[in-house]
């Protein structure tokens, strides 16, 4: 399945919050995937990266976590419309920081300097789809 195809399914409903709860829990699951694997393979996967594995573990951590918090508020009928805003500033604020650290801290390895901005535009797009979805809950 292309991710058009799965965004297009997500999307696909007449009611603004089952499309942002879809948008809360895919962050979730992508988000608590990633922060698995660099918690369980920080060294492999730091040295593919170029990222030290001492610090892919801590944000594998601080991940596991937040998608726990993203997760939860999936899980209600009603997200909060702070809390949902708050998941939006920090998927923005994670973007951002991704890059500047590749350019100003990192020196990634090829995968890395791959990895880091896709993963800050695949952030940033869901900060850009909850956006939409919590913009039209309100409307």
């Amino acid at each position: 399945m292309s991710a058009t195809t799965l965004l297009g399914t997500l999307s696909r409903t007449d009611r603004p919050q089952t499309m942002l709860r879809r948008f809360l829990a895919l962050d979730a699951v992508v988000t608590g995937v990633n922060g698995l694997v660099y918690v369980i393979d920080s060294k492999p996967v730091g040295n593919l990266l170029g990222i030290g594995s001492g610090l892919l573990f801590e944000l594998g951590v601080f991940l596991v976590v937040y998608a726990a918090g993203v997760g939860y508020l999936a899980t209600r009928k009603q997200p909060s419309a702070l809390a949902v805003k708050a998941v939006i500033d920090a998927n923005v604020l994670w973007a951002v920081l991704s890059i500047v650290a590749m350019l100003a801290w990192f020196s990634p390895t090829t995968a890395g300097a791959v990895w880091v901005p896709m993963q800050a535009m695949t952030v940033a797009g869901f900060g850009v789809l909850q956006f939409l979805s919590l913009r039209a809950t309100t409307a």
